[in-house]
């Protein structure tokens, strides 16, 4: 999977930095899409000095791991990954090919799988859905550095 840096810029917050897309094709996508994300919020961090925590590395990837497997599962083709640098946040946003929109089920405990979008939910800032001429696109963002004590990622207490 290749990914496509879309802009780079020296500026920090509130305005876009840093953006890279990439086409998703097939199962065996879905890690690499993972791996992607974390080599992106890394570069964030170590090269635009952009504050990334643990929690945020580890929410962008499930996000995105979710998203793109249920891209796979429910949409023909291959989707489309972009993540966004924007307003302290990153955007993931997936789009695929199907029209129909996720149902998100209320929280069951009782219910064994389809906890994706309710888990998506649960540690995102922001998540939308909306149609589009062709297929949809689903938008979540992820706070980058939230963690009042500085747990950021690649850091080490002092």
């Amino acid at each position: 999977m290749n990914l496509v840096r879309h802009h780079h810029g020296q500026h920090r917050q509130p305005g876009p930095s840093a953006a890279v897309s990439a086409v998703v094709d097939g199962a065996a996508q879905i890690g690499e899409s993972r791996d992607a994300a974390r080599r992106f919020l890394e570069s964030l961090q170590a090269v635009h000095g952009f504050p990334v925590s643990r929690r945020a590395m580890g929410a962008v990837e499930l996000v995105v791991s979710e998203l793109v497997t249920n891209a796979h599962k429910y949409a023909p083709g291959p989707c489309l990954l972009t993540l966004e640098v924007s307003e302290g946040a990153v955007a993931v946003t997936v789009w695929d090919s199907s029209t129909a929109l996720p149902l998100i089920l209320p929280p069951d405990p009782g219910r064994v799988g389809q906890h994706g979008l309710e888990i998506v939910m649960a540690v995102c800032r922001s998540f939308e859905m909306h149609r589009e001429p062709v297929g949809k696109r689903i938008r979540a963002a992820v706070v980058l550095a939230d963690d009042p004590g500085g747990d950021l990622a690649g850091h080490q207490p002092m």
